[in-house]
């Protein structure tokens, strides 16, 4: 997904003149930036948003925890508590194996910010590195009530439908998750995207008793712009380890359930060369799945540093630079046109830097352009329109 659960506000990053410039391309296709210029005023971009959510405070520096102490929150040993603790540990690993990586010296931006209501969150972003053109690693920890719009946002249209034929108030809720997208400049290195998350819902408040109900949901997937089967194999096998693990039905499942949810329909093709995929998971023991949502976030490391070492400085030219500003025009398609998470973003009303967080800072549309058969291109593009059988 393309956002935290409940978006968090970073601070607005600009690129510097030299590396705008270096961005351009020739006439004939449209250019378009998602970096945008610091604005004098944060109140000024509200998001205007059907339903909303408390708007988040900006705070100086991290608390120990976002939960409080009431019996199923910090102290408690609660699921919740676990679960934050998980998503903060691998934030931390994530962004200094990143900042390693990326060899530029430059560290991630960090915003910290809380919720009157509950909660809060830590968004980090480097922008315009050696590697990365742009890296965005968040977590969130809220709680509170939710609209019911934000409620059907999150569970899908399929399973929103209240008690009774009754349509739904406000949900309480708890939500964590960590959410990030890795954009490297190399074009035969590869995009990342991952996200790891936990929800709970009580009763909504005009349908008493309903049953309080909590999932899993998350995935990690890999979105290259050249197809190299080294590389993608090595992603898929840390993704079946990590998932054989637990259940040996899990990896062909999830896996297929990753090509299907990353569907651009209006292009009859997939956004990259999947990975894993699952949502309202919550047919399993819980601490279980726990543990699971844990490796699987633990895997990202292993998974993903490997191939950028490999490709990071592999040589290019300008028009394996414009195809991969092309693919990167679907992913864009894809984030703002289906994505549930930035579907719930925009409902809640958060900030909408961060929302967006996980668009690259240049894409690239040509008007009906089509790739050479057999070409290079050519291979990827069919790879996305195709699912394969990587393992």
């Amino acid at each position: 997904m393309a956002s935290s659960l409940l978006t968090t506000p970073s601070q607005t990053l600009a690129p510097t003149p030299a590396a705008a410039r270096a961005r351009g391309y020739s006439p004939g296709a449209a250019q378009v930036s998602f970096s945008s210029p610091r604005l004098p005023s944060r109140r000024a971009l509200r998001v205007r948003a059907s339903v909303a959510i408390e708007k988040e405070v900006p705070e100086n520096e991290a608390p120990t925890t976002f939960l409080r102490e009431d019996g199923s929150g910090a102290g408690s040993g609660s699921v919740r508590e676990r679960f934050e603790g998980m998503i903060r540990r691998v934030q931390g690993e994530i962004c200094a194996a990143l900042e390693e990586a990326d060899g530029s010296g430059k560290r991630f931006v960090e915003d910290v910010w809380s919720r009157p209501g509950g909660g809060g969150g830590i968004s980090r972003v480097l922008q315009d590195g050696n590697v990365f053109e742009k890296a965005g690693v968040n977590v969130s920890v809220v709680y509170g009530v939710m609209p019911p719009d934000a409620y059907r946002a999150a569970k899908g249209a399929a399973k929103n439908g209240a008690a009774d034929g009754h349509k739904a108030g406000p949900v309480p809720f708890f939500a964590a998750g960590i959410s990030s997208v890795l954009h490297p400049k190399n074009p035969f290195a590869p995009t990342l995207h991952f996200n790891y998350r936990y929800f709970e819902t009580d009763a909504p408040k005009d349908v008493p008793g309903a049953p309080r109900s909590w999932w899993f949901g998350g995935g990690t997937d890999l979105t290259p712009s050249y197809l190299i089967e080294e590389d993608v194999k090595h992603f898929h096998s840390v993704q079946k380890q990590a998932c054989d693990k637990f259940d040996p039905s899990f990896y062909p499942r999830f896996k297929k359930w990753c090509d299907d949810y990353f569907y651009i329909k209006h292009r009859n093709e997939r956004r990259g060369l999947g990975g894993i995929f699952f949502d309202d998971l919550n047919d399993y023991d819980q601490d279980m799945l726990l543990n699971f949502a844990t490796e699987c976030a633990s895997s990202v490391i292993p998974a993903y540093i490997p191939i950028i070492e490999r490709r990071k400085d592999t040589p290019f030219n300008e028009e394996q630079k414009a195809w991969q500003q092309v693919r990167r025009g679907r992913y864009v398609e894809f984030n703002l046109v289906y994505d549930r998470g930035t579907t719930f973003g925009l409902k809640t009303g958060g900030r909408i830097e961060s929302i967006l967080v996980s668009l690259p800072l240049t894409a690239r549309w040509e008007y009906d352009h089509k790739p050479e058969e057999g070409s290079e291109e050519w291979k990827l593009l069919d790879a996305c329109i195709n699912p394969k059988e990587w393992l």
